[in-house]
C-alpha cells in the first residue's frame, strides 16, 4: 500500500489541486483520497475532474483510454502499438485496434476498434470505422492537388482544410492515396474495398461495396454509387458522376456521367453492349 501511496500525487477537482507534500505520511494521503473520490486507493497519479486518470508512467485512461507515449494521443489498453509508431495530440485510437512499425496517426484522426494498420502508413485528418484493414504505405489524409492562377499569373494553392471520412470493413490496399476534402469531406463508403496503387483525390464520394482493382485514379470531387466495379487502371474525370452497380472495364476512361447501370469499357467509356462482345471475338 506504501508504494501505491507514493504513486499518488495530485487530485483535481473543478481546477484546484490537492497535492501530496513533502513529510506527508501515507496515511494522510489515503484518507484524502477516500474523502474526496469515495473509492478505494488506486495506483493511478492523477484523477483530473474530466474524468481522466493518468497513470504513474503519465498515460492518461478514460473507460481504458491512456495517452501514449510517442505524440500525445489517445489509444485504449487493448491496442497494440508498435513502439515506433506514433500517435499525435488529438488523435484517438480505439480498441483492439493494430497499428504496425513506423505507422503515423496525426491530430484530428479516430481510428476505430479492431482497424488494422500496416507499416509506414500516415493518417491525419480522417475517421476510421470499425474492422478496416489498411495495408502498408497507405497515405490518408494529406492536402489534395487544387491550384488557381491568381490575377498576377502566380499559381497558388487553393486550402484544403476537410477530411477523409472512411467506413466500416473497408480494405485499403498497399500505397494507396486518399486525399482530405477542400470543400466537403472525402468519403469511402462501408465494406468497399480498394486495390494497391490507387488515388483518390480530394473531395469524392465512394458509395458502399465498391471493388477498385490496382492503379485506379479518380479525380476530384467525381461521386461514385453502390456496388460500382472500376477495373485495373481506370480513370474516372473530376466533378462526374457513377450511378450504383457500373462495372467499368480495365483500362477505361470515364469523361461524362454514367447514368444507367450496366457494363462500360473504351475511351471514353462507352456501354458494352453484347453486339460489342461479339465483334471483338470475330
Amino acid at each position: 500500500m506504501a508504494t501505491s501511496l507514493r504513486r499518488f500525487f495530485s487530485v483535481s477537482t473543478h481546477g484546484v489541486f490537492l497535492k501530496k507534500r513533502p513529510g506527508s505520511s501515507s496515511h494522510h494521503v489515503s484518507q484524502m483520497v477516500k474523502h474526496v473520490l469515495c473509492v478505494e486507493m488506486v495506483t493511478f497519479v492523477c484523477i483530473l475532474c474530466n474524468g481522466l486518470l493518468e497513470t504513474s508512467s503519465g498515460g492518461n485512461v478514460d473507460n481504458g483510454f491512456l495517452r501514449w507515449r510517442n505524440g500525445g494521443g489517445m489509444y485504449h489498453s487493448s491496442a497494440a502499438i508498435d513502439s515506433s509508431a506514433l500517435v499525435e495530440f488529438g488523435a484517438v485510437v480505439h480498441e483492439k485496434a493494430i497499428l504496425g512499425p513506423e505507422v503515423r496517426i496525426g491530430s484530428n484522426t479516430v481510428v476505430g476498434p479492431s482497424v488494422e494498420i500496416g507499416s509506414s502508413t500516415k493518417i491525419g485528418n480522417c475517421s476510421i470505422g470499425d474492422l478496416c484493414v489498411i495495408h502498408n504505405g497507405v497515405c490518408i489524409g494529406q492536402d489534395g492537388f487544387g491550384f488557381y492562377v491568381d490575377e498576377h499569373g502566380n499559381m497558388v494553392k487553393k486550402p484544403q482544410t476537410l477530411n477523409v471520412k472512411i467506413g466500416n470493413r473497408v480494405e485499403i490496399g498497399a500505397n494507396t492515396c486518399i486525399d482530405r476534402g477542400s470543400w466537403r469531406d472525402t468519403v469511402i463508403g462501408d465494406d468497399t474495398k480498394i486495390d494497391n496503387l490507387v488515388q483518390i483525390g480530394h473531395n469524392v464520394i465512394i458509395g458502399k461495396c465498391c471493388l477498385f482493382c490496382g492503379q485506379v485514379g479518380i479525380a476530384g470531387s467525381a461521386e461514385i454509387g453502390d456496388y460500382v466495379t472500376l477495373g485495373g487502371r481506370v480513370a474516372v474525370r473530376d466533378h462526374v458522376s457513377i450511378v450504383s452497380k457500373v462495372r467499368l472495364a480495365a483500362n477505361s476512361c470515364v469523361t461524362k456521367n454514367i447514368t444507367e447501370p450496366g457494363d462500360f469499357g473504351g475511351f471514353p467509356a462507352e456501354p458494352i453492349t453484347y453486339s460489342v462482345r461479339q465483334s471483338q471475338k470475330t
